[in-house]
């Protein structure tokens, strides 16, 4: 039962800066950027910033994040 599942559904669903900065391809001051300037919205716990996958590939697609 395990092994049906999709790619989707096991991928995960919060990344990390560096995680997200590899998938992107950019260095950590554009990461640092799209927050800042509300391009992309992110979590802080604790010392660690977390990015949604639905956000980062909704950025990509040109569409809005945050409405």
């Amino acid at each position: 039962m395990l092994s049906q599942r999709t790619d989707e559904s096991t991928a995960k669903q919060w990344l990390r800066s560096a995680e997200v900065r590899k998938m992107l391809g950019i260095s950590p001051g554009t990461l640092q950027n799209l927050r800042v300037n509300g391009t992309l919205p992110y979590r802080k716990i604790g010392g660690s910033m977390f990015y949604a996958r639905q956000d980062i590939e909704r950025m990509m697609k040109g569409g809005s994040v945050n409405g």
